[in-house]
């Protein structure tokens, strides 16, 4: 990146607007902004979202993005200035085809959109209303932009609001970055971005790694950021928060039926609002959320710790269902830029004389009749807790990758994860999506989000003791005397890390529904000659599982459907267990059976400890991560250099029976090129995109050197993943 970039990104770095008393709202005497003349007060963003990408009804491929900011009402309207501001690489000839007049392009959204901006002129934006109420309003600007023959810097300037630093009715601007029509992008992904109640953030220097991600964007930009999860912890409305009083009652039936009045419902309203307001404004977050584009799935801590694996009747509690309600709004619009459902309405008095008793908005708006984002599948039916629909991700990421994001949250039980004909959904529209053969551009990598871990050790036997009759004398104790107090959870009175347990598809409940899963996945891979790559967080350690077919029938793993490697990255935040606890997961680790083909472990990634540190097992790395993703570029058959990096190897020989054989005993060995030499030494291991394999997926663990290091320095661990080699041509020997 050219310095003068480098230097925009740090000025950038603007001071983070101070934690938010619960359940006030920031003023403007708190958060340090001007006394507003004629523009909006900003409450927090912008905060930057990646739409997906239009290929289909226009000449020219169309990227789609929004920017959100949260204002106090007013009465102006705010609107965003789009301006291309330059290169950023040279590129060369493949990938999405274009005409030879860039500037001739169709409408890229049926019947309403207008065409994007042309490149070299500045264009303005309007501003949506996605919901308002007498305290805070939501607006969003939609970004259409056409793909280059080169990677491009765009600058966005937001006007109509007031902050500090900046002119009247200005905000500083921000930068962000699209690839070529012929690059894939380049991901970071992250996860359990927060810390869990009770955890002393300044022993863990906060939020530390969003400066090495910054960093690496300086270098080598990100295209979009996926959140995995967990993108802010809410566990504190119990804690500290308008749920405190409710969770110290003793007496579980007494806390069931607890009344979810208007009066707490406004109070953790303000709660889960207040909370998203202060840690999407806090630095360096804060920076990065507004320059690299975000694509997030939710988890249980955007909700709840726990939400949705807790026992059923006590899931269907007033309580239970409210805080459901609230956290689904609030993740529509802070984290999808989409307004709520309109059932939300119901939840709100509207008449003045009851505003003053039971402190509710007493007039709120939200968008209505607005077409549903192309990228979302939505579920048929309300999941059970939350009673809304689920709404997975698909979205092209560029010419040969693409991406899958499951809601595993929002139709989750302690017996289900999703829903059969959720699943029906989703693999029917991959598979229509893979089949779109209109672009001459064939996807060869398929990012799968689940969130959880889907290749990680077994806990059965610690499931089956927690569940076992010896612990209901120990749960009697605890109610009567308080003996083991920590060891009950004082939700539904079960074992404290039950939740979590249940949380694993690895667990007995979800076996079946993962095993389904996992052959549907080898099916769609084997159709469409497409590489899948899982990934999972929620773990609090770095680790790679892999599925793959048995070593005794000798199929190299580019022609293996059933080799998919499971990333396993978190926590960009919360603390890491301790070694021995990583440790004793590897202990654990041994060569599973799916089915009778296929088997699945965990990989020796980690040579050394960060900062050549002493660590234990080669398996996990129980230290905060994140990770970052990039498809490397085939040469062979005139795929460019994305970012001007990689290296150069020709086609490598496919893989051979003596490589695989030897796998058969120690699964965690290399099962090919990409894996061999996995570590701080493989040529992934930097994160700019220099992996080993032409057409492979370079991956790279950034792992926390010192977590009293505020500035967040990080160790590299690498490796790459093979494409299927029916979708390469001239790469089998």
């Amino acid at each position: 990146m050219p310095d003068e970039t480098a230097e925009l990104l740090l000025r950038e770095n603007e001071p983070a607007i101070p934690a938010v008393k619960v359940p006030a709202l920031p003023s403007v005497k708190d958060s340090g902004l001007p006394a507003v003349k004629d523009g909006l007060e900003i409450l927090c963003g912008p905060l930057l979202n990646y739409k997906g990408m239009q290929i289909v009804g226009s000449k020219v491929p169309i990227w789609h993005g929004s920017v959100l900011i949260v204002a106090k009402p007013g009465s102006s309207s705010p609107s965003l200035n789009l301006q291309y501001i330059g290169v950023q690489s040279r590129t060369s000839q493949s990938g999405f085809p274009l005409p030879n007049d860039l500037g001739e392009r169709d409408n890229v959204r049926e019947g309403s959109t207008p065409n994007p901006p042309d490149p070299y002129h500045a264009s303005e934006v309007s501003g949506v209303k996605l919901y308002s109420d007498p305290v805070k309003a939501f607006w969003r600007f939609s970004i259409d932009l056409a793909l280059q023959d080169h990677e491009a810097r765009w600058q966005y300037t937001l006007t109509n609001i007031e902050s500090s630093g900046s002119e009247p009715g200005t905000l500083h601007s921000r930068t962000f970055f699209v690839p070529s029509a012929f690059q894939s992008m380049r991901i970071m992904f992250h996860s359990c971005n927060g810390f869990s109640a009770g955890t002393d953030e300044d022993e863990w220097s906060g939020p530390a790694l969003w400066n090495d991600a910054l960093r690496i964007h300086a270098q080598n930009p990100f295209h979009a950021m996926i959140g995995g999860g967990d993108q802010i912890y809410n566990d504190g409305v119990r804690v500290e928060g308008p749920l405190k009083a409710w969770t110290d009652i003793g007496n579980p039936k007494k806390r069931k039926a607890f009344p979810f009045d208007e009066e707490l419902r406004a109070a953790c309203d303000a709660f889960y609002f207040s909370n998203y307001v202060n840690w999407f404004s806090k630095e360096p977050f804060r920076s990065a959320n507004s320059q690299i584009p975000q694509i997030n799935i939710w988890d249980d801590h955007d909700t709840i710790d726990g939400y949705g694996s807790y026992a059923n009747n006590f899931m269907r509690c007033n309580v239970f269902r409210g805080i459901g309600s609230i956290s689904y709004k609030y993740y529509c619009l802070f984290q999808l830029h989409i307004p709520p459902p309109t059932t939300q309405k119901q939840q709100y008095r509207t008449f003045d004389d009851e505003f003053e008793n039971t402190g509710m908005p007493c007039e709120t708006f939200i968008l209505e009749h607005q077409s549903e984002d192309s990228s979302f599948i939505i579920g048929e039916r309300p999941g059970p807790y939350f009673l809304e629909h689920s709404r997975s991700i698909y979205m092209r990421l560029g010419p040969s990758l693409a991406f899958l994001g499951v809601d595993a949250r929002t139709e989750r039980t302690r017996y289900r994860v999703n829903y059969p004909e959720t699943y029906d959904l989703i693999f029917e529209r991959v598979r229509r999506e893979l089949s779109f053969e209109g672009s001459n551009c064939k996807i060869t990598h398929l990012l799968l989000l689940l969130g959880i871990p889907i290749a990680y050790p077994r806990l059965n036997w610690l499931e089956n003791f927690l569940t076992s009759p010896v612990i209901g004398p120990i749960r009697f104790l605890s109610k009567r005397f308080g003996v083991a107090g920590g060891f009950f959870n004082l939700f539904d009175g079960q074992v404290e890390i039950l939740d979590d347990l249940d949380d694993h598809y690895t667990a007995r409940r979800h076996r079946q529904e993962r095993k389904d899963l996992m052959l549907r996945l080898q099916s769609l891979a084997q159709d469409h000659n497409v590489r899948i790559t899982i990934l999972g967080g929620d773990v609090h350690l770095a680790a790679l599982g892999r599925f793959y077919t048995k070593p005794e029938l000798g199929l190299p793993v580019e022609h293996d459907h059933r080799y998919m490697a499971n990333v396993i990255s978190s926590a960009i935040i919360n603390k890491p267990p301790p070694q021995a606890i990583a440790d004793f997961l590897a202990r654990r680790n041994k060569v599973h059976h799916l089915d009778h083909n296929t088997h699945e472990t965990l990989m020796e990634m980690f040579d050394k400890g960060p900062g050549g540190s002493n660590r234990g097992s080669r398996l996990m790395m129980p230290s905060r991560n994140y990770a970052v993703i990039s498809v490397n570029p085939l040469d062979s058959v005139g795929f460019n250099r994305a970012n001007g990096h990689g290296v150069d190897r020709g086609n490598e020989p496919s893989s051979i029976a003596p490589q695989v054989k030897r796998t058969a005993k120690k699964g965690h060995l290399p099962l090919h090129h990409g894996e061999e030499g996995a570590g701080t030494e493989h040529p992934a291991a930097n994160g700019m995109g220099e992996g080993t394999l032409p057409g492979g997926l370079d991956v790279t663990f950034r792992v926390e050197v010192d977590h009293r290091d505020r500035t967040g320095r990080t160790e590299g661990y690498g490796f790459s993943s093979k494409s299927r080699a029916s979708t390469i041509v001239g790469e089998i020997t």
